[in-house]
């Protein structure tokens, strides 16, 4: 994880590197899940279906994608968990 003072303050973190579609999506979901309104989950994938995926997750769950960075072979993302 890189140290940009830019970025979110991160609450917890999952590397789904090498996991594929439908992984990546369905463990983001449960660790979301677990977590309170208000904080953010990063997200480590390799996946190229994961940035679909997640633009997915947060408009239909009402989460919001504050950040991401698809430079490959590594995709982060960086989710709000909503209320």
């Amino acid at each position: 994880m890189t140290t940009d003072p830019t970025e979110p303050h991160v609450n917890q973190t999952l590397d789904a590197e090498g996991l594929v579609c439908p992984e990546p999506l369905l463990l983001a979901r449960n660790r979301l899940r677990a977590m309170a309104s208000g904080e953010v989950l990063y997200i480590r994938a390799t996946d190229p279906s994961t940035t679909r995926d997640f633009h997915n997750l947060c408009r239909f769950m009402g989460h919001r994608l504050l950040r991401e960075n698809l430079v490959a072979p590594v995709l982060e993302y960086w989710i709000e968990r909503g209320g």
